[in-house]
């Protein structure tokens, strides 16, 4: 994790500020980078550091359970589009194959005719 990263989330009250050596060097302990872990792993699922910071603060389950619900309701919205997204790249890429042999693009040809009927 780059350093850069660490003193952001220091500044921004997600990771404490550690004590430091004699010679200025950042002591950081095991509560540390446990707490970078979670930030990390928290990340991956797809949390903003505003939810990480109210997942870090001592809360009733209750709470959490209401970030995570929130997140996944945002996670099967994203799914349904990209499987949407999915459908629509499969049914270009059969018209692709279709066309080849004539030469022509079957997916250019469609959207340049939807272009046109468009135009005011």
């Amino acid at each position: 994790m780059p350093a850069s990263t660490v003193r952001y989330y220091e500044r921004t009250g997600l990771l404490r500020r550690p004590p430091r050596s004699a010679s200025n060097y950042r002591l950081y302990g095991e509560e540390d980078v446990y707490r970078l872990r979670f930030i990390k792993a928290a990340q991956a699922t797809g949390f903003a550091l505003d939810d990480v910071a109210e997942l870090l603060k001592p809360s009733a389950c209750r709470k959490v359970r209401g970030r995570i619900e929130d997140r996944l309701e945002e996670v099967s919205a994203r799914m349904k589009d990209l499987r949407h997204v999915q459908r629509v790249l499969k049914a270009a890429l059969t018209t692709c194959q279709e066309h080849e042999p004539t030469g022509r693009c079957g997916v250019i040809d469609t959207l340049s005719a939807s272009a046109r009927s468009k135009q005011p």
